[in-house]
Order: C-alpha cells, then structure tokens, then sequence
C-alpha cells in the first residue's frame, strides 16, 4: 500500500479511535516515568477526559454518509455509531467509577496500568463496532478479551481474583478458539473475509453441502460468542469472575463487553447468515438466521431461567449481579430470536437503559463493598439511615432493572416483548418464560430493597460519597428516569439519524 492510496482514505471516519489510541500511548508513557509517590489518579482524569473528547468526535459523526476505509475493512454506519455512543457512554462512567476505587490487595500499585488497560479493551469494542471484515472482527474481539484477562485479576493479592482471572483466560481462550473455527468455515467456502462479499456469495449458494457446512459454521461461531455474552449454557465463568475481579472491572464486563458481544453477533449474524438460503416456503428463500430461531429461542429461554432461579440463592451482592446479567442476556437473546422489524431498535434501546441501571447499580454496590469490606447483602441493611442518595438511587435502579413501569428498564422489556410479539409466527412460549422469569427476579430484586429500607442498620455512621460516584449516580438515575417517562427521546434521535440500522451492506 503506497502513500498516495493511505492518504486517499477519509482517515476522520476513525476519529474517535485514533483519540482513544493516543490517550492509551500517553498513559502508558506518562506512567513509565511518573515517580512512584505521585497518586495514579491523574491518569484517570486523563482517561476520562480523551473518552469524553471521543465522544464528542463521534456525535460530530452523526447523519454523516455510510464510509469505508482499508478496503472496506473498517466501515463507518449508522449502526456504527449508535452503538459506540453507548460504549463510550458505558466506558466513561466506568472510568468514574475506576478513579474512586480504593483497595489494599495489590491493585494500587498498578493503578496506571488499570486505566490503560482499560481503555484498550474499550478500543478493541469500537473496532468491533466498525468492521466489515471478519479479520477486524477477530482483531477488535481479541483486542477487548485480553486486556480483560489481566483486569479481572489486577487484584494480585486476592485469591478470589486471581481464580477469576485464570478462568476468564481458559473459558475466553475456548471460546475465541470456537468462534475462530466457525470463521475459518465461512472463509473457506466464501474465498473472503470481508463480510459484503461473503453475503453476495452466499445469497447465490445453492449446494446443500456448503449450506450444511455452513450451519455448523454458525452453531460454533455463535457458541464461541456466547461465551462472551453469558449466555446459557456457556455462562458458568461470569459469577466467579463477577465476584473476583475489581467492581470496575465487573461494571465493565456486565455492560460495556456484553454490549460488545451483542455487536458482534449482530455484525455477523445478518451480514453474513441473513443471506443464506436453506428452504423454500411460498416461492421465497428462507435465510439460515430464520431456520434457527428455535435454537437460539431455546438458549434465550434457558439463560433466562437459569439466570434468575439461581440468583434466588446468592449472598453475595456481585455474584447475584452476575446472574443477574446472565439473565438479561437471555431478555436481549429474545429480541434477537424474533428478528422483527423492532429488533435494532429495541436491543439498542435495552443496551442503553442497561448500562444506565446496571452501571449506576455498581455504583453503589462499590461503595458500600469498599466501606464494609464485605460484598455479602447483609451489608446494605439500614442503608436508607446512612446515606438516604445511595438508597433511593439503587431503589431506582432495581426497580428498572426488574422492569417496574416508569423506568428505562421497563420500556426496554417492553419493547422486546411486542416485539416478540408482532411477528408472522408469534413466540409466546418464549414470552411466557420472559414474563415468568421476570416475576421470579422481583423476589431478588426486591430482597435487597428491604435490606436497605426495612432492617435496622449495623452503624449509624454517614457514608461519604467521592465526587465521581455521585456524577454516576446522579446521571445513571437521570437517564433511568428520563427514558423511562419519556422513552421516545432515545427512540426518535436513534431514528431521525440512524435510520433504523440498516445499512449494513450499503
């Protein structure tokens, strides 16, 4: 590639990237020569400030036409940039969170290396986001996986953490495997790896071999993923991984990386599986995505029970979150098995109030676990007396999260279920389960709402809040509110300019 043809390519398109890499390459500079005394958390300003003017850049992107650079391998669209909106929304309260975050196992000495790590795993989404080639996919998934390994066990004098750590290596390392196998089977038979013309190839296929071999292609390369979305049954690392790494890092694992899971699944899915046609039914191609909605229907329904029954037995307040999130994944996995004409929108809308809720949930449980030492539920008794913002923010953020009216959470729930709902073969047996399960998480849900409302605190000593946190939880209930009341405020910006997510192949 000659000079001419690199400064041909419309390089702003990666704008928002090339802001993250540098804030990396800074950090990871400064760091080498700050001395030791001199307190890390300037460094996490410094993170948040380069997410922050990321942000800024991306907006600035908004309405702007479908491009593609490097061959087609890094492609800017509407579904794009409505997904890095809520990555980097994700990652800068994430990086709030990491700056208050004090511990005495081991991680304060390496608080540099957290932030930078941090934000190349958040580089790694972002590229996942944008790729039109199945290389880039892998690159950007590995990108986010491997720096994830080394922060869910930064904790270096902590048993549990490094037991997460070594399991997110093994069960992260299985799953890139899987997923890379069913890749190279598309590979082979499409000739490409960049994903419009695997589709023009595989819109045209006819032979029953290659159709057959390509639907093993799909069970690995959608198994390999659900490891990363904590789907059942692929979901059994995330509780001792929750409870292990840093709250930070969990915050980031539950949201930012599961909304990086669902991206790729979406990128790859129906620009490359949405073509393939299997059967016939009144004269009409029946593509491979729709010939087995049953099964990822079945795997949606046994994340959702699986999720929330056991969670009716954890003490632990990070293990419980962590069935929790193996349990909306279940919620997400619905929308993504009715394949409705509301399926973009109401995954992006459930991703967006789940990084509200969830995030502003960990908030609080940071500070509560960093005050007490102890992550067991008992420790948030009497929490209304001690800080009355903590208590009615988490209320808030539970009642989203189990779906209660007048919350984001609940105008996302609904969303997947209508949307369930209105198609040709409606699945109300999968609805049923949602609604169901639904019920059963209210019992957990609200387990935690009476600890912290209804049972006589240990201390009577008031909970100082920094800075950061209260920034988090002020706009984490803000939001949870604010979609919740008024939800067409996301849904009409989403659709006035990102047009209903469907230039995928233009």
């Amino acid at each position: 590639m000659d000079l001419d043809t690199l400064l041909s390519f419309d390089w702003g398109t990666m704008t928002p990237e090339f802001i993250i890499l540098g804030v990396i390459a800074i950090l990871s500079v400064a760091d080498l020569f700050m001395p030791k005394h001199v307190d890390r958390k300037v460094l996490g300003w410094a993170g948040f400030a380069g997410i922050v003017l990321a942000l800024v850049s991306l907006v600035s992107l908004i309405g702007t036409e479908t491009t593609s650079i490097l061959y087609d391998t890094f492609r800017l669209d509407s579904f794009a940039i409505a997904f890095k909106l809520i990555l980097l929304l994700g990652a800068a309260l994430v990086m709030l969170l990491a700056i208050d975050y004090r511990t005495n196992d081991g991680l304060e000495e390496y608080k540099g290396e957290f932030f930078y790590l941090f934000l190349t795993a958040l580089l790694g989404t972002m590229f996942m986001a944008s790729s039109g080639d199945l290389i880039t996919l892998f690159v950007g998934l590995e990108l986010l996986s491997i720096p994830s390994y080394v922060l869910a066990g930064m904790r270096k004098r902590n048993l549990k953490s490094n037991e997460s750590a070594m399991k997110y290596v093994i069960n992260g390392g299985i799953s890139s495997a899987i997923t890379l196998f069913g890749m190279s089977y598309v590979y082979g038979i499409a000739g490409s790896t960049n994903l419009r013309e695997i589709a023009q190839v595989f819109g045209g296929l006819s032979d029953p071999q290659h159709i057959y071999i390509l639907g093993l292609a799909f069970f690995m390369i959608f198994v390999g993923l659900s490891f990363k979305l904590a789907s059942a049954p692929f979901h059994m690392w995330a509780p001792d991984v929750y409870e292990g790494a840093p709250t930070p890092v969990t915050a980031f694992l539950s949201v930012v990386s599961k909304t990086a899971g669902f991206v790729i699944i979406l990128r790859i899915l129906l620009s490359i599986f949405g073509y393939i046609p299997v059967a016939q039914e009144d004269g009409q191609p029946i593509p491979l995505l729709f010939a087995v909605q049953d099964y990822i229907a079945f795997l949606a329904g046994a994340t959702m029970i699986i999720g929330n029954v056991i969670a009716l037995r954890q003490r632990n307040i990070k293990r419980m979150f962590a069935y929790s999130s193996i349990a909306h994944a279940g919620y997400i996995l619905v929308a993504l098995t009715a394949m409705s004409f509301v399926t973009f929108d109401a995954i992006w809308f459930y991703m967006l109030a789940y990084v509200l809720m969830n995030l502003g949930a960990f908030a609080v449980i940071q500070v509560i676990t960093m005050k007490t030492g102890s992550e067991d539920i008992s420790h948030f008794a009497g929490l209304y007396r001690r800080s009355p913002l903590l208590a009615v923010g988490m209320g808030i953020f539970i009642l989203s999260l189990a779906g209660i009216p007048g919350t984001a959470g609940f105008i996302g729930k609904l969303n997947i279920f209508m949307g369930a709902l209105m198609v040709d073969q409606a699945h109300y047996v999968l609805v049923s389960i949602m609604i169901a399960t639904t019920v059963v998480s209210y019992f957990y849900y609200f387990g935690i709402m009476t600890q912290m409302f209804f049972r006589p605190a240990a201390s009577d000593e008031k909970i100082q809040l920094p800075a950061g946190t209260i920034a988090v939880i002020l706009i984490t209930v803000v939001g949870t509110i604010l979609f919740g009341v008024l939800p067409n405020l996301a849904i009409d910006f989403m659709h006035s300019n990102f047009n209903q997510f469907v230039d995928f192949m233009r």
